[in-house]
């Protein structure tokens, strides 16, 4: 139960977020991205449902891809 309260919340803000017309909330997206990834794996382990688990290793890819474009290349 805590897992889907946890994707619900992390999952809708970094919608909204990439959905932002400000660039300053945009870069946020990621880190609500990534912050959910571990509720998916955890889920989708639990259930058994193995094509879930893959999808969440490829977003959880390009949510890390966000994460080094907005947050690590940009300070460097």
């Amino acid at each position: 139960m805590i897992e889907q309260l946890a994707i619900a919340l992390t999952g809708v803000t970094a919608i909204f977020l990439v959905q932002s017309g400000s660039e300053r909330l945009r870069r946020f997206a990621c880190l609500f991205g990534l912050a959910g990834q571990p509720a998916w794996f955890y889920s989708a382990y639990q259930a058994g449902q193995w094509g879930i688990f893959g999808l969440c290793v490829l977003y959880t890819a390009a949510w890390g891809h966000g994460f080094w474009v907005h947050w690590v290349r940009r300070a460097g």
